[in-house]
């Protein structure tokens, strides 16, 4: 995969982070949402973390998808309890060569083997002490960050970085940023959109996707590898970029395919063949998500319906959408069977609605949404069977 930069997007968060913009509350948090494969978490690791780190910023980064049979407050503790063990040098060195799991940092005991657990170091101890150790500013980026309120500990670990930020932070002085990104924005809001919410009074940013200047790239180095086709067509390949959904890894395949010897174009020049690519996936993707709806029974599908149509003002079991699930099945709905028609939702591979420790609910999948919205747009909704 060819590795776009995008230094100058990293540069203008840092000075946010570090509460150097005006009128910007990024000091207090960041909330980055962004579709799948679009190129966040590359930007996160590769572009962001070291231009935090070039400024002097200790970086934690941890993904809640990298392991998604652990607990992600567990995640949280292990990638900061690493940091902890890089930054304090000599006193852990020292610790293990004498068998000790404690270290005593700034006057305060701690287990590192139960950061964030009952009877150990809170997490706000813990970041305090890698603020300590390591005399810097410290960057927590947690990535997939919706994925924690899948469990009451996760949930429980957001609560108690909002507090680590509120004990390290002051007036004129940011010593801990937080960074949460998503690829679902609806459940992304989830932390941020209630009173109970842990970040409650944020906001959610969407993360530009890559552009014209990526393109432009990419066309630079099509030119450079085969001069024999230049001058490349940019317009019709930001197109198909779109098409694609600004996903970079699709984009790519489809151009190695467009350019290798053995392509069977047909005599259309090779961005054409790319664009066809492109359409061809979109309407793959479509049916998919068609033939998964239609498969489901009544009230699933005028659930997964209502979820689609409301998104985070989802509520399964009042009043109003009693009513609407009634009217597409036919027949009289209560809470039970509507709970029944979730779980199996749920149960579903891969699964169609995720539910939150709180019982909140989402579409599990963020295209569906997309999808959705392109049907009612162009007047196709409901998917009916052919």
């Amino acid at each position: 995969m060819i590795s776009f930069r995008r230094p100058a997007l990293a540069d203008e968060l840092v000075q946010a982070l570090r509460g150097r913009a005006t009128f910007s509350d990024a000091s207090n948090g960041v909330f980055l949402a962004a579709p799948r494969r679009t190129g966040k978490s590359t930007f996160l690791q590769h572009d962001l973390a070291p231009a935090l780190e070039r400024g002097g910023v200790v970086v934690v980064y941890v993904d809640l998808w990298s392991d998604r049979r652990r607990d992600p407050a567990d995640l949280i503790a292990d990638a900061i309890t690493r940091a902890l063990e890089a930054n304090a040098g000599a006193v852990t060195k020292t610790a293990r060569k004498t068998g000790l799991k404690t270290l005593s940092i700034g006057g305060l005991s701690i287990d590192l083997a139960s950061i964030g657990k009952a009877r150990g170091a809170t997490l706000a101890d813990a970041l305090g002490a890698l603020h300590r150790v390591a005399k810097k500013p410290v960057a927590l980026i947690v990535d997939e960050a919706q994925q924690a309120l899948a469990s009451d500990s996760g949930e429980a670990a957001m609560a108690a970085l909002k507090s680590a930020r509120d004990q390290l932070n002051g007036p004129g002085s940011v010593n801990l940023m937080l960074v949460m990104s998503g690829s679902d924005r609806d459940k992304l809001l989830r932390l941020v959109n209630a009173n109970s919410a842990p970040f409650f009074g944020s906001q959610i940013t969407s993360m530009p996707p890559l552009g014209p200047d990526y393109i432009d790239d990419i066309a630079d180095r099509v030119v450079r590898q085969r001069p024999d086709i230049g001058p490349v067509e940019v317009a019709l390949l930001h197109r198909a970029f779109e098409a694609f959904g600004h996903r970079p890894q699709f984009f790519m395949e489809a151009l190695g395919a467009a350019l290798s010897p053995l392509a069977d174009s047909d005599g259309k020049r090779f961005e054409q063949v790319v664009m066809d690519i492109a359409d061809e996936r979109r309407r793959d993707e479509e049916a998919r998500m068609e033939a998964k709806f239609i498969a489901l029974r009544p009230l699933e599908q005028a659930i997964l319906w209502r979820l689609l149509d409301y998104g985070a003002r989802f509520r399964p079991y009042d009043g109003e959408a009693l009513r609407f699930y009634g009217e597409r099945t036919g027949e009289k709905v209560t809470p039970a069977m509507v709970q029944h028609a979730l779980e199996g939702l749920r149960d579903r591979t891969p699964s169609l609605v995720w539910k939150s420790a709180r019982g909140e609910y989402a579409v599990d999948d963020a295209a569906m949404h997309r999808w959705f919205a392109e049907r009612v747009r162009q007047k196709r909704w409901p998917p009916a069977e052919p």
